[in-house]
């Protein structure tokens, strides 16, 4: 390594405190704009806040005196069910993240797998996706599906910390780091529980760690020839054989325990055809297309008869606005299935679920023959709003199909994925 290249790894704080990387961190941070920390400092009062404290902070950054405050601790809801712990720097312990992101994510990103997408510039859970269709249309039509117990929460520090010391020579990043990975988390009730392990989820810095930390295992599934895509924790493997599948599982998991201290789920992990096994909510089915995994399928039903509950303070407006924006961005997501049918026919069950919605906010036999005759349907037919069958039988009775007919549905942006290309 050349001198020039030794000082730059020795000098990144100063890198970090230069002042565009100063202001591109500060509006990374605005622009994200996440709760408060402990110390119940919003993101639109860092600016100030800065401008007020920015020379101490820079002084003790140069002197590797900084040390990041606990994070509060914050359980939120897995799609798979149960719940992810999340910690929540302060506002200016994510900053002092953000500028250390900055520096240290060029270091790096030269140095990881091809085959890494999680978290990465340029790269989407998509191109992962891609590469694995591109791996079954090659043959490798058997999959290794590993899921790490708990990785977030159980990456060793020590182990962390050489892996960014074998990179990085500046010292005084190096013990940043490690006070943050160290600071612990506030509790719901109070308490302060320090930490021994783990990078905590909800810091800028903690996808770069994870990377680091997971690099070791990319480059030796390249050195054994494997196929592979890994989006952060979520990596599957693909083999030419069903033995070879298993035999790629049981290696890998005994290599993961010895050199990274982690632990394959085996209730959560297993081998099977691309079909059988999802990956990042997707599948590749038998004709090598890109669809919606079952169990994806099965919580967008979940959030389907949730957001059409007729028991929301909202009115109609609020109702198909608050569905459009989840709609609009769960198949910004799905669009990249090329097997499309398991998600169009379910179009028909949704608009069930809105015209049910409707039956029911119309309040009583009165207020829906009033709603029918508004809708168009003649007052003779209209009287079908008296009629005492449940929601979900009615909402799909003809005269209710005409009055809210799918062109009307349509016409008011009540929309469907396949109206979104």
């Amino acid at each position: 390594m050349s001198q020039e290249r030794t000082a730059k790894l020795e000098g990144l704080m100063e890198q970090a405190i230069k002042p565009e990387n100063w202001e591109a961190s500060l509006r990374a941070i605005e622009r994200n704009n996440g709760a408060a920390g402990p110390d119940g400092m919003k993101a639109d009062e860092l600016r100030g806040h800065l401008a007020a404290h920015g020379e101490v902070i820079k002084k003790r950054l140069l002197e590797g005196s900084y040390k990041a405050g606990a994070a509060r601790r914050r359980d939120i809801p897995k799609a798979s069910g149960g719940t992810r712990p999340l910690s929540i720097p302060n506002v200016q312990d994510r900053f002092i993240q953000q500028l250390l992101l900055g520096v240290l994510q060029y270091e790096f990103e030269a140095r990881f797998s091809p085959h890494s997408y999680g978290f990465r510039p340029g790269r989407k859970a998509h191109d992962a996706v891609k590469a694995a269709q591109g791996f079954a249309k090659e043959g490798y039509t058997h999959v290794v599906d590993m899921d790490i117990t708990k990785f977030f929460d159980k990456v060793n520090h020590d182990i962390l910390m050489n892996k960014i010391g074998s990179v990085i020579g500046d010292k005084r990043v190096l013990r940043i780091i490690g006070r943050m990975l160290r600071a612990g988390v506030v509790m719901p009730d109070g308490v302060h529980v320090r930490s021994e392990e783990g990078t905590p989820q909800g810091g800028p810095l903690s996808p770069l760690l994870a990377n680091i930390y997971l690099d070791a295992l990319d480059k030796e599934l390249e050195k054994r020839g494997l196929r592979f895509a890994r989006y952060a924790d979520d990596c599957n493997i693909y083999t030419k054989s069903a033995k070879a599948a298993q035999r790629v599982l049981e290696s890998i998991t005994g290599w993961i325990a010895r050199h990274l201290r982690l632990e394959v789920s085996e209730q959560k992990s297993g081998t099977g055809r691309p079909w059988e096994r999802k990956f990042l909510s997707f599948v590749i089915t038998a004709a090598m297309c890109i669809s919606i995994a079952p169990s994806s399928l099965t919580r967008f039903e979940d959030k389907v008869r949730e957001l059409w509950r007729p028991k929301q303070s909202l009115n109609s407006t609020q109702l198909r606005d608050q569905w459009e924006q989840y709609v609009r961005g769960w198949w910004n997501y799905y669009r990249l299935c090329e097997d499309r049918r398991p998600i169009f026919r379910k179009e028909g069950w949704i608009r069930r679920h809105i015209r049910k919605c409707f039956w029911q906010r119309w309040h009583g036999s009165t207020g829906r023959v009033a709603a029918l005759k508004r809708l168009g349907v003649p007052p003779h037919r209209a009287g079908i709003g008296r009629c005492s069958r449940g929601a979900w039988r009615m909402a799909r009775h003809a005269t209710i199909q005409e009055a809210l007919k799918n062109g009307t549905l349509r016409k008011y942006r009540f929309i469907m994925p396949s109206d979104l290309g």
